[in-house]
Protein backbone atom coordinates (compact mmCIF):
# COMPACT_ATOMS: atom_id res chain seq x y z
CA UNK A 1 0.00 0.00 0.00
CA UNK A 2 1.33 3.06 -1.22
CA UNK A 3 2.36 5.81 1.93
CA UNK A 4 1.47 9.72 0.90
CA UNK A 5 2.58 12.68 3.10
CA UNK A 6 -0.78 14.18 3.13
CA UNK A 7 -3.99 12.50 2.23
CA UNK A 8 -6.74 15.05 1.77
CA UNK A 9 -10.37 14.43 2.55
CA UNK A 10 -12.22 16.52 0.05
CA UNK A 11 -11.30 19.08 -2.83
CA UNK A 12 -12.78 22.16 -2.03
CA UNK A 13 -10.90 25.08 -3.37
CA UNK A 14 -8.72 25.40 -0.27
CA UNK A 15 -8.14 21.89 0.04
CA UNK A 16 -7.02 22.12 -3.82
CA UNK A 17 -5.21 25.60 -2.55
CA UNK A 18 -3.04 23.04 0.42
CA UNK A 19 -2.30 20.81 -1.80
CA UNK A 20 -1.17 22.62 -4.31
CA UNK A 21 1.46 24.29 -1.70
CA UNK A 22 2.47 20.85 -0.56
CA UNK A 23 2.95 18.83 -3.50
CA UNK A 24 4.93 22.25 -4.70
CA UNK A 25 7.17 21.91 -2.01
CA UNK A 26 7.93 17.89 -2.81
CA UNK A 27 5.12 16.56 -0.49
CA UNK A 28 3.44 13.09 -1.90
CA UNK A 29 -0.56 14.23 -1.96
CA UNK A 30 -3.37 12.53 -2.03
CA UNK A 31 -6.56 14.29 -2.76
CA UNK A 32 -9.89 12.15 -2.46
CA UNK A 33 -13.57 13.59 -3.09
CA UNK A 34 -17.07 12.06 -2.92
CA UNK A 35 -18.33 13.78 -5.99
CA UNK A 36 -17.96 13.25 -9.72
CA UNK A 37 -15.11 15.76 -10.08
CA UNK A 38 -12.69 18.42 -7.85
CA UNK A 39 -14.16 21.63 -6.78
CA UNK A 40 -16.52 21.36 -4.60
CA UNK A 41 -18.46 24.73 -4.61
CA UNK A 42 -16.20 25.25 -7.59
CA UNK A 43 -18.36 24.55 -10.72
CA UNK A 44 -19.86 25.31 -13.78
CA UNK A 45 -22.29 23.11 -15.85
CA UNK A 46 -24.66 23.86 -18.59
CA UNK A 47 -27.37 23.70 -16.56
CA UNK A 48 -29.97 24.61 -19.09
CA UNK A 49 -29.57 24.34 -22.70
CA UNK A 50 -26.19 23.81 -24.58
CA UNK A 51 -23.57 26.64 -24.63
CA UNK A 52 -24.95 28.09 -21.83
CA UNK A 53 -22.36 27.75 -18.83
CA UNK A 54 -23.35 28.61 -15.36
CA UNK A 55 -21.67 28.48 -12.17
CA UNK A 56 -23.86 26.45 -9.86
CA UNK A 57 -22.84 27.64 -6.74
CA UNK A 58 -20.00 30.01 -6.31
CA UNK A 59 -19.43 32.66 -8.66
CA UNK A 60 -17.02 35.73 -8.47
CA UNK A 61 -13.90 35.45 -7.17
CA UNK A 62 -13.03 38.86 -5.44
CA UNK A 63 -11.89 38.17 -2.72
CA UNK A 64 -9.54 35.47 -3.85
CA UNK A 65 -7.48 37.84 -6.64
CA UNK A 66 -6.81 39.90 -3.13
CA UNK A 67 -5.37 36.47 -1.50
CA UNK A 68 -2.00 35.98 -0.52
CA UNK A 69 -2.46 32.52 -1.84
CA UNK A 70 -3.57 33.89 -5.86
CA UNK A 71 -0.02 35.86 -5.42
CA UNK A 72 1.60 33.01 -4.40
CA UNK A 73 0.26 30.30 -6.98
CA UNK A 74 -1.50 32.81 -9.88
CA UNK A 75 1.44 32.95 -12.20
CA UNK A 76 1.15 28.92 -12.11
CA UNK A 77 -2.54 28.89 -12.52
CA UNK A 78 -2.26 31.00 -15.11
CA UNK A 79 -0.07 28.97 -16.84
CA UNK A 80 -2.40 26.08 -16.43
CA UNK A 81 -5.52 27.62 -18.08
CA UNK A 82 -6.79 30.59 -15.56
CA UNK A 83 -7.89 33.72 -15.95
CA UNK A 84 -9.82 36.56 -14.92
CA UNK A 85 -11.87 39.16 -16.22
CA UNK A 86 -13.09 41.77 -14.44
CA UNK A 87 -15.08 45.06 -14.43
CA UNK A 88 -14.75 49.12 -13.25
CA UNK A 89 -18.42 48.66 -11.90
CA UNK A 90 -18.28 45.56 -9.30
CA UNK A 91 -21.95 46.06 -7.82
CA UNK A 92 -25.02 48.54 -8.13
CA UNK A 93 -28.38 48.52 -6.66
CA UNK A 94 -32.17 49.04 -7.63
CA UNK A 95 -35.32 50.01 -5.93
CA UNK A 96 -38.40 49.24 -6.54
CA UNK A 97 -39.21 53.03 -7.01
CA UNK A 98 -37.15 52.99 -10.26
CA UNK A 99 -33.94 54.85 -7.89
CA UNK A 100 -30.10 52.87 -8.44
CA UNK A 101 -26.70 52.94 -7.85
CA UNK A 102 -23.59 52.02 -8.86
CA UNK A 103 -20.09 50.94 -6.82
CA UNK A 104 -17.19 51.82 -8.61
CA UNK A 105 -13.53 50.20 -8.31
CA UNK A 106 -12.34 53.95 -7.79
CA UNK A 107 -12.99 55.86 -4.40
CA UNK A 108 -13.28 59.45 -6.11
CA UNK A 109 -16.10 57.77 -8.58
CA UNK A 110 -17.84 56.50 -4.95
CA UNK A 111 -17.67 59.58 -3.52
CA UNK A 112 -19.20 61.07 -6.51
CA UNK A 113 -22.06 58.62 -6.60
CA UNK A 114 -22.73 58.80 -2.95
CA UNK A 115 -22.75 62.82 -3.29
CA UNK A 116 -24.88 62.26 -6.22
CA UNK A 117 -27.28 60.46 -3.99
CA UNK A 118 -27.39 62.95 -1.11
CA UNK A 119 -25.38 65.95 -0.58
CA UNK A 120 -22.22 65.13 2.26
CA UNK A 121 -22.97 61.03 1.62
CA UNK A 122 -19.24 61.52 -0.33
CA UNK A 123 -17.82 62.89 2.71
CA UNK A 124 -19.05 60.31 4.56
CA UNK A 125 -18.22 57.59 2.49
CA UNK A 126 -14.44 58.90 2.22
CA UNK A 127 -14.55 58.79 6.25
CA UNK A 128 -15.63 55.33 6.50
CA UNK A 129 -13.05 54.28 4.30
CA UNK A 130 -10.28 56.41 5.95
CA UNK A 131 -11.21 55.50 9.58
CA UNK A 132 -11.16 51.85 7.97
CA UNK A 133 -7.55 51.93 7.02
CA UNK A 134 -6.47 53.03 9.93
CA UNK A 135 -7.11 49.87 10.68
CA UNK A 136 -6.32 47.48 7.81
CA UNK A 137 -2.78 47.12 8.38
CA UNK A 138 -3.57 44.89 11.27
CA UNK A 139 -7.43 43.55 9.81
CA UNK A 140 -6.33 41.96 6.68
CA UNK A 141 -2.96 39.64 7.68
CA UNK A 142 -5.70 37.96 10.26
CA UNK A 143 -7.18 36.47 7.27
CA UNK A 144 -3.92 34.76 6.36
CA UNK A 145 -3.43 33.57 10.15
CA UNK A 146 -4.98 31.10 12.10
CA UNK A 147 -6.31 33.15 14.75
CA UNK A 148 -5.24 31.01 17.63
CA UNK A 149 -1.74 31.32 16.89
CA UNK A 150 0.98 33.33 18.35
CA UNK A 151 1.65 35.02 15.19
CA UNK A 152 -2.06 36.38 15.54
CA UNK A 153 -2.17 37.55 18.87
CA UNK A 154 -0.09 41.24 18.33
CA UNK A 155 -2.77 42.16 15.25
CA UNK A 156 -5.70 40.96 17.80
CA UNK A 157 -4.46 42.95 20.73
CA UNK A 158 -3.75 46.48 18.47
CA UNK A 159 -7.10 46.14 17.55
CA UNK A 160 -9.10 45.07 20.55
CA UNK A 161 -7.33 46.89 23.12
CA UNK A 162 -6.66 50.20 23.93
CA UNK A 163 -3.26 51.96 23.83
CA UNK A 164 -2.83 52.07 27.48
CA UNK A 165 -3.71 48.30 27.66
CA UNK A 166 -6.79 48.91 30.34
CA UNK A 167 -8.94 48.20 28.12
CA UNK A 168 -11.30 48.30 24.75
CA UNK A 169 -10.28 50.03 22.46
CA UNK A 170 -12.77 52.09 20.31
CA UNK A 171 -12.36 49.63 17.36
CA UNK A 172 -13.64 47.13 19.53
CA UNK A 173 -16.80 48.69 20.77
CA UNK A 174 -17.20 49.17 17.05
CA UNK A 175 -16.74 46.01 15.95
CA UNK A 176 -19.90 44.85 17.85
CA UNK A 177 -22.40 47.17 15.80
CA UNK A 178 -25.06 45.92 13.53
CA UNK A 179 -24.40 47.41 9.51
CA UNK A 180 -28.30 48.55 10.29
CA UNK A 181 -26.37 51.50 13.23
CA UNK A 182 -23.56 51.84 11.23
CA UNK A 183 -25.31 52.83 7.70
CA UNK A 184 -28.42 54.99 9.32
CA UNK A 185 -25.55 56.38 11.22
CA UNK A 186 -23.25 57.56 8.30
CA UNK A 187 -25.89 58.12 5.24
CA UNK A 188 -28.55 60.11 4.59
CA UNK A 189 -29.25 58.48 1.03
CA UNK A 190 -31.87 55.32 1.58
CA UNK A 191 -30.28 53.94 -2.31
CA UNK A 192 -26.90 54.31 -0.50
CA UNK A 193 -27.60 52.09 2.25
CA UNK A 194 -29.48 50.29 0.08
CA UNK A 195 -25.85 49.66 -1.90
CA UNK A 196 -24.35 48.66 0.90
CA UNK A 197 -26.66 46.58 3.34
CA UNK A 198 -27.06 43.27 0.75
CA UNK A 199 -23.75 42.78 0.84
CA UNK A 200 -23.37 41.51 4.31
CA UNK A 201 -25.47 38.70 3.20
CA UNK A 202 -22.81 37.20 1.51
CA UNK A 203 -20.55 37.15 4.40
CA UNK A 204 -23.04 35.11 6.10
CA UNK A 205 -24.07 38.12 8.49
CA UNK A 206 -27.50 39.81 8.63
CA UNK A 207 -28.41 43.95 8.89
CA UNK A 208 -29.48 43.92 12.27
CA UNK A 209 -26.94 41.09 13.90
CA UNK A 210 -24.19 41.92 16.26
CA UNK A 211 -21.02 42.78 14.12
CA UNK A 212 -22.60 42.79 11.09
CA UNK A 213 -21.08 46.90 10.55
CA UNK A 214 -17.82 45.89 10.73
CA UNK A 215 -18.26 44.04 7.44
CA UNK A 216 -19.98 46.75 5.47
CA UNK A 217 -16.40 48.80 5.10
CA UNK A 218 -14.47 45.76 4.92
CA UNK A 219 -16.58 44.45 1.65
CA UNK A 220 -16.46 47.37 0.57
CA UNK A 221 -12.53 47.26 0.55
CA UNK A 222 -12.84 44.40 -0.76
CA UNK A 223 -14.40 45.38 -4.03
CA UNK A 224 -12.76 48.11 -4.53
CA UNK A 225 -9.66 46.12 -4.44
CA UNK A 226 -10.83 42.65 -6.14
CA UNK A 227 -13.95 44.13 -8.45
CA UNK A 228 -15.44 41.71 -10.04
CA UNK A 229 -13.04 39.24 -10.49
CA UNK A 230 -14.63 36.44 -12.71
CA UNK A 231 -13.18 33.28 -14.07
CA UNK A 232 -13.24 32.92 -18.09
CA UNK A 233 -15.15 29.87 -19.05
CA UNK A 234 -16.44 29.89 -15.35
CA UNK A 235 -15.79 29.54 -12.10
CA UNK A 236 -14.87 25.85 -12.21
CA UNK A 237 -11.70 27.45 -13.91
CA UNK A 238 -10.07 27.53 -10.80
CA UNK A 239 -10.55 24.61 -9.71
CA UNK A 240 -9.28 22.62 -12.51
CA UNK A 241 -6.10 24.61 -12.65
CA UNK A 242 -5.68 24.17 -9.32
CA UNK A 243 -5.89 20.41 -10.24
CA UNK A 244 -3.19 20.43 -13.19
CA UNK A 245 -0.88 22.18 -11.10
CA UNK A 246 -1.17 19.41 -8.03
CA UNK A 247 -0.72 16.31 -10.80
CA UNK A 248 2.19 18.29 -12.33
CA UNK A 249 3.99 18.37 -9.04
CA UNK A 250 3.14 14.60 -8.34
CA UNK A 251 0.34 14.56 -6.52
CA UNK A 252 -3.00 12.87 -6.78
CA UNK A 253 -6.34 13.12 -7.15
CA UNK A 254 -9.36 10.67 -7.13
CA UNK A 255 -13.16 11.44 -7.65
CA UNK A 256 -16.04 8.62 -6.36
CA UNK A 257 -14.32 8.31 -3.20
CA UNK A 258 -15.88 8.88 0.05
CA UNK A 259 -13.75 8.66 3.56
CA UNK A 260 -15.94 7.09 5.97
CA UNK A 261 -13.00 7.20 8.77
CA UNK A 262 -9.91 8.22 9.84
CA UNK A 263 -7.55 5.42 11.22
CA UNK A 264 -6.13 6.80 13.85
CA UNK A 265 -3.14 4.72 15.97
CA UNK A 266 -1.37 5.83 19.32
CA UNK A 267 -3.17 8.86 19.09
CA UNK A 268 -2.25 10.24 15.57
CA UNK A 269 -3.43 9.75 12.48
CA UNK A 270 -2.30 6.92 9.85
CA UNK A 271 -4.48 7.18 7.39
CA UNK A 272 -7.79 6.62 5.73
CA UNK A 273 -10.77 4.78 4.67
CA UNK A 274 -12.97 5.08 2.05
CA UNK A 275 -16.37 3.33 1.33
CA UNK A 276 -15.64 -0.03 0.28
CA UNK A 277 -13.13 -0.64 2.77
CA UNK A 278 -9.95 0.59 0.61
CA UNK A 279 -7.27 2.23 2.95
CA UNK A 280 -4.92 5.06 1.98
CA UNK A 281 -1.70 5.30 4.23
CA UNK A 282 -0.34 9.22 5.63
CA UNK A 283 2.44 9.62 6.93
CA UNK A 284 2.33 12.92 7.93
CA UNK A 285 -1.00 14.82 7.36
CA UNK A 286 -4.36 14.39 7.32
CA UNK A 287 -6.36 17.40 6.20
CA UNK A 288 -10.20 17.43 6.22
CA UNK A 289 -12.07 20.08 4.12
CA UNK A 290 -15.21 19.34 6.67
CA UNK A 291 -17.26 20.35 9.23
CA UNK A 292 -15.95 19.74 12.90
CA UNK A 293 -19.11 17.90 13.20
CA UNK A 294 -18.87 15.16 10.70
CA UNK A 295 -15.11 14.79 12.00
CA UNK A 296 -15.46 14.35 15.73
CA UNK A 297 -18.67 12.55 14.96
CA UNK A 298 -18.17 10.28 12.51
CA UNK A 299 -14.89 10.73 10.69
CA UNK A 300 -13.19 10.33 14.31
CA UNK A 301 -16.14 8.59 15.97
CA UNK A 302 -13.35 5.71 17.27
CA UNK A 303 -10.67 8.08 18.42
CA UNK A 304 -10.18 9.22 21.72
CA UNK A 305 -11.39 13.02 21.66
CA UNK A 306 -12.38 15.26 24.78
CA UNK A 307 -15.74 14.63 25.77
CA UNK A 308 -16.51 18.58 26.17
CA UNK A 309 -14.97 18.49 22.20
CA UNK A 310 -17.21 16.22 20.92
CA UNK A 311 -20.13 18.24 22.70
CA UNK A 312 -19.68 20.81 21.44
CA UNK A 313 -19.51 19.26 17.57
CA UNK A 314 -22.83 18.07 18.33
CA UNK A 315 -23.86 21.67 18.62
CA UNK A 316 -22.50 22.87 15.51
CA UNK A 317 -25.25 25.24 14.05
CA UNK A 318 -26.09 25.45 10.19
CA UNK A 319 -27.67 28.75 9.44
CA UNK A 320 -30.55 29.47 6.63
CA UNK A 321 -30.84 28.25 2.95
CA UNK A 322 -30.16 29.75 -0.04
CA UNK A 323 -32.10 29.82 -3.77
CA UNK A 324 -30.28 29.95 -6.89
CA UNK A 325 -32.55 30.28 -10.20
CA UNK A 326 -30.02 29.98 -13.35
CA UNK A 327 -31.08 31.57 -16.56
CA UNK A 328 -30.29 30.73 -19.90
CA UNK A 329 -31.98 34.50 -21.94
CA UNK A 330 -32.10 35.48 -25.57
CA UNK A 331 -30.73 38.64 -24.89
CA UNK A 332 -28.88 40.24 -22.13
CA UNK A 333 -31.02 41.82 -19.22
CA UNK A 334 -31.87 45.67 -19.59
CA UNK A 335 -32.28 47.95 -16.58
CA UNK A 336 -33.62 51.63 -16.84
CA UNK A 337 -30.34 52.63 -15.33
CA UNK A 338 -28.26 51.45 -18.56
CA UNK A 339 -24.90 51.70 -16.45
CA UNK A 340 -26.30 48.38 -14.26
CA UNK A 341 -26.56 46.62 -17.55
CA UNK A 342 -22.47 46.18 -17.21
CA UNK A 343 -22.43 46.19 -13.44
CA UNK A 344 -20.85 43.14 -12.02
CA UNK A 345 -23.25 41.97 -9.06
CA UNK A 346 -27.08 44.19 -8.55
CA UNK A 347 -29.30 43.92 -5.95
CA UNK A 348 -32.67 44.36 -6.31
CA UNK A 349 -33.91 45.22 -2.66
CA UNK A 350 -36.56 47.42 -1.77
CA UNK A 351 -33.63 49.25 0.92
CA UNK A 352 -32.70 48.53 4.30
CA UNK A 353 -35.63 48.15 6.04
CA UNK A 354 -36.82 45.56 3.27
CA UNK A 355 -34.06 43.68 3.91
CA UNK A 356 -34.35 43.05 7.34
CA UNK A 357 -37.96 42.68 6.98
CA UNK A 358 -36.98 39.85 5.01
CA UNK A 359 -34.55 38.33 7.39
CA UNK A 360 -36.98 38.47 10.01
CA UNK A 361 -39.32 36.41 8.02
CA UNK A 362 -36.68 33.80 7.15
CA UNK A 363 -35.84 33.79 11.05
CA UNK A 364 -39.26 32.74 11.54
CA UNK A 365 -39.09 30.63 8.85
CA UNK A 366 -41.24 32.10 6.21
CA UNK A 367 -40.56 32.24 2.29
CA UNK A 368 -40.02 35.98 2.16
CA UNK A 369 -42.86 38.35 0.12
CA UNK A 370 -40.36 40.77 -0.90
CA UNK A 371 -36.43 39.19 -0.56
CA UNK A 372 -33.58 40.98 -1.23
CA UNK A 373 -32.19 39.54 -5.08
CA UNK A 374 -28.95 39.00 -6.00
CA UNK A 375 -28.58 39.35 -9.64
CA UNK A 376 -25.69 38.59 -12.02
CA UNK A 377 -24.98 38.02 -15.41
CA UNK A 378 -21.57 36.91 -16.11
CA UNK A 379 -22.12 37.09 -20.03
CA UNK A 380 -21.33 40.96 -19.29
CA UNK A 381 -17.94 40.15 -18.33
CA UNK A 382 -17.81 36.51 -20.29
CA UNK A 383 -19.44 36.73 -23.31
CA UNK A 384 -18.02 32.92 -23.93
CA UNK A 385 -20.50 31.49 -20.98
CA UNK A 386 -23.64 32.17 -23.76
CA UNK A 387 -23.86 31.42 -27.43
CA UNK A 388 -23.28 34.93 -29.31
CA UNK A 389 -26.17 37.59 -28.39
CA UNK A 390 -27.33 35.24 -25.62
CA UNK A 391 -27.19 35.58 -22.03
CA UNK A 392 -26.87 33.52 -18.74
CA UNK A 393 -27.85 35.10 -15.54
CA UNK A 394 -27.76 33.59 -11.85
CA UNK A 395 -30.82 35.02 -9.67
CA UNK A 396 -29.95 34.49 -5.87
CA UNK A 397 -32.04 34.51 -2.76
CA UNK A 398 -30.03 34.53 0.35
CA UNK A 399 -31.51 33.79 3.90
CA UNK A 400 -34.76 31.73 2.61
CA UNK A 401 -35.70 28.73 5.56
CA UNK A 402 -34.23 25.59 4.49
CA UNK A 403 -37.34 24.03 5.48
CA UNK A 404 -40.23 26.76 5.26
CA UNK A 405 -43.21 26.45 7.83
CA UNK A 406 -44.97 29.09 5.28
CA UNK A 407 -44.94 31.44 3.41
CA UNK A 408 -44.74 35.56 4.26
CA UNK A 409 -46.94 36.46 1.58
CA UNK A 410 -49.77 33.90 2.06
CA UNK A 411 -49.51 32.78 -1.27
CA UNK A 412 -47.57 29.99 -1.38
CA UNK A 413 -48.50 26.07 0.28
CA UNK A 414 -45.23 25.05 1.33
CA UNK A 415 -46.66 21.70 2.86
CA UNK A 416 -44.55 19.82 4.83
CA UNK A 417 -41.52 22.13 4.14
CA UNK A 418 -39.86 19.98 1.66
CA UNK A 419 -38.36 21.88 -1.54
CA UNK A 420 -40.34 19.47 -4.29
CA UNK A 421 -40.21 20.78 -7.98
CA UNK A 422 -43.78 22.42 -7.34
CA UNK A 423 -42.60 24.53 -4.48
CA UNK A 424 -39.52 25.71 -5.75
CA UNK A 425 -41.25 26.57 -9.15
CA UNK A 426 -43.88 28.99 -7.19
CA UNK A 427 -41.02 31.06 -5.61
CA UNK A 428 -39.08 31.02 -8.23
CA UNK A 429 -42.19 32.58 -10.10
CA UNK A 430 -42.40 35.19 -7.33
CA UNK A 431 -38.66 36.22 -7.72
CA UNK A 432 -38.66 35.98 -11.54
CA UNK A 433 -41.53 38.58 -11.24
CA UNK A 434 -39.94 40.94 -8.63
CA UNK A 435 -36.82 40.81 -11.62
CA UNK A 436 -39.19 41.77 -14.21
CA UNK A 437 -39.85 45.22 -12.56
CA UNK A 438 -36.27 45.92 -12.91
CA UNK A 439 -35.30 44.46 -15.40
CA UNK A 440 -38.80 44.50 -17.59
CA UNK A 441 -37.37 42.32 -21.13
CA UNK A 442 -36.02 39.72 -18.57
CA UNK A 443 -39.65 37.39 -18.09
CA UNK A 444 -39.69 37.47 -21.81
CA UNK A 445 -36.32 36.29 -22.82
CA UNK A 446 -36.57 33.33 -20.87
CA UNK A 447 -35.16 30.22 -22.63
CA UNK A 448 -34.31 28.04 -20.11
CA UNK A 449 -34.60 27.61 -16.19
CA UNK A 450 -33.14 25.55 -13.69
CA UNK A 451 -33.26 26.24 -9.77
CA UNK A 452 -31.52 25.15 -6.77
CA UNK A 453 -33.15 24.65 -2.91
CA UNK A 454 -31.67 24.56 0.16
CA UNK A 455 -32.89 20.60 -0.25
CA UNK A 456 -30.14 20.31 -3.31
CA UNK A 457 -27.27 22.30 -1.79
CA UNK A 458 -27.99 19.34 1.18
CA UNK A 459 -27.69 16.52 -1.41
CA UNK A 460 -24.77 17.83 -3.22
CA UNK A 461 -22.58 18.16 -0.02
CA UNK A 462 -22.97 17.56 3.69
CA UNK A 463 -21.08 20.20 4.46
CA UNK A 464 -23.77 22.37 3.85
CA UNK A 465 -26.00 20.59 6.46
CA UNK A 466 -29.60 21.51 5.67
CA UNK A 467 -28.89 23.73 2.57
CA UNK A 468 -26.68 26.31 4.30
CA UNK A 469 -24.37 27.51 1.48
CA UNK A 470 -22.35 28.66 3.68
CA UNK A 471 -21.16 25.63 5.56
CA UNK A 472 -22.26 26.71 9.18
CA UNK A 473 -24.13 29.71 10.74
CA UNK A 474 -21.88 32.50 10.86
CA UNK A 475 -23.57 34.72 13.83
CA UNK A 476 -20.82 36.03 16.19
CA UNK A 477 -20.75 33.23 18.25
CA UNK A 478 -19.93 30.79 15.85
CA UNK A 479 -17.32 33.36 14.30
CA UNK A 480 -13.89 34.65 14.89
CA UNK A 481 -12.08 32.56 17.71
CA UNK A 482 -15.19 30.52 18.17
CA UNK A 483 -14.56 29.32 14.87
CA UNK A 484 -14.93 26.05 14.37
CA UNK A 485 -16.10 25.06 18.47
CA UNK A 486 -15.14 27.25 20.89
CA UNK A 487 -12.42 24.67 22.34
CA UNK A 488 -10.70 24.34 18.74
CA UNK A 489 -10.42 28.11 17.58
CA UNK A 490 -8.25 27.10 15.05
CA UNK A 491 -7.42 24.49 12.30
CA UNK A 492 -5.80 22.45 14.50
CA UNK A 493 -7.64 19.24 15.85
CA UNK A 494 -7.50 17.07 18.65
CA UNK A 495 -5.49 14.27 16.71
CA UNK A 496 -2.35 16.38 16.52
CA UNK A 497 -1.42 15.58 12.53
CA UNK A 498 -5.20 16.14 11.56
CA UNK A 499 -6.23 19.13 10.03
CA UNK A 500 -9.12 21.29 9.36
CA UNK A 501 -9.80 23.32 6.63
CA UNK A 502 -12.87 24.93 4.52
CA UNK A 503 -15.81 27.51 5.30
CA UNK A 504 -16.32 25.67 8.98
CA UNK A 505 -13.02 27.63 9.68
CA UNK A 506 -11.06 31.21 9.87
CA UNK A 507 -11.88 33.45 7.76
CA UNK A 508 -15.24 31.80 6.85
CA UNK A 509 -17.03 30.51 3.59
CA UNK A 510 -16.75 31.90 0.35
CA UNK A 511 -14.22 32.17 -2.42
CA UNK A 512 -11.05 33.29 -0.20
CA UNK A 513 -8.34 30.82 -0.36
CA UNK A 514 -7.43 31.58 3.12
CA UNK A 515 -8.01 28.20 5.04
CA UNK A 516 -5.99 26.50 2.71
CA UNK A 517 -3.46 28.88 2.68
CA UNK A 518 -3.08 28.83 6.56
CA UNK A 519 -3.32 25.16 6.76
CA UNK A 520 0.00 25.06 4.14
CA UNK A 521 2.14 27.34 5.54
CA UNK A 522 1.17 26.00 9.17
CA UNK A 523 2.54 22.26 7.38
CA UNK A 524 5.36 23.50 5.71
CA UNK A 525 6.70 25.31 8.89
CA UNK A 526 6.62 21.93 10.91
Amino acid sequence: MKQYDAIFIGSGHNALIAAAYLSRAGWSVLVLERNDRPGGLVRTEELTLPGFRHDVYSSSHPLFVTSQAYADLGPELTERGLRYLNTDKPTGVSLPDGQSAVFFRDLEANVAEADRLHPGDGQAFREMMEEFNVHAGDIFPLFGMDLASPEAAPFLRRLMVNAEGTGPSPFASEFLLPARDVLEARFRSRVFRALAAPWVLHLGRTPDGANSGFWVPLTLAAIMGGGMATAEGGSESLARALVRLIEDHGGVIRTGSAVEKILVQDGKAVGVRVEGGEEHRAGRAVVASINPDQLYLRLLADAEVPAPLRREASRYRYGRGCVQIHLALSEAPRFADQRLDTAGLVHLTPGLSGLGMHVQEALSGLLPCEPTISFDVPTGIDPSRAPRGKAVARVQILEVPCRPRGDAAGRIEVGDGTWDQDLKRRFADRVIEIVGRHAPNVPGAILGCHIISPGDLARFSPNQGPGDPYGGSHDLAQSYVFRPLPSQPSHRTAVPNVYLLGAATWPGHGVNGGSGYIVAQGLLRG
